[in-house]
């Protein structure tokens, strides 16, 4: 009997009957239940966390195609753009080369006929200066239909000559 008046005893025997009583009206069940779905909810917050870590890796590697497929097609348009730039340039210099040897040649070709004009225009010159030279010194030397005679064969002649 000194065991009842313990007040340990007593707490020992409430504990059992509050937890038989916790027993009879189910609150292990309820408290199951409740750990049970939560245990449930939190797996599914995982399951979805993983989802989402899947659908960003595939939509990181589907970004990384693309950015590469669009870090090439840059790089072919540079390319292209380097190589039409290389080729007009060359296109330009050919036309500027040709250009510059036509205006060459028709230089040339003004030079030479206003060479060939000038030389002729002096032999033209020669030629009339040596008639009117010859004209003259015949005129004093020599007279009449034969002095006439000879000026017209002379001035003839030196027509066929330097024309």
């Amino acid at each position: 009997m000194a065991v009842l008046m313990q007040p340990e005893t007593w707490v020992a025997v409430a504990f059992v009957i509050f937890f038989g009583i916790l027993g009879y009206v189910g609150v292990h069940r309820t408290l199951l239940d409740t750990l049970d779905k939560r245990s449930a909810r939190i797996k599914a917050e995982l399951d979805e966390a993983r989802q989402l870590k899947e659908e960003a890796r595939k939509l990181l590697a589907e970004y990384q195609n693309k950015r590469g497929e669009a870090q090439r097609e840059a790089d072919a348009i540079v390319a292209g753009a380097k190589a039409e730039a290389e080729r007009m340039a060359a296109e330009a210099d050919a036309k500027l080369q040709d250009f510059i040897a036509r205006r060459t040649k028709m230089a040339e070709t003004k030079i030479a006929q206003a060479e060939a004009q000038a030389l002729a225009d002096v032999r033209s010159a020669a030629a009339e200066a040596a008639v009117t030279a010859a004209e003259k010194v015949l005129a004093q030397t020599v007279s009449g239909k034969v002095a006439e005679r000879l000026l017209a064969q002379g001035i003839d002649d030196v027509k066929k000559k330097l024309n």
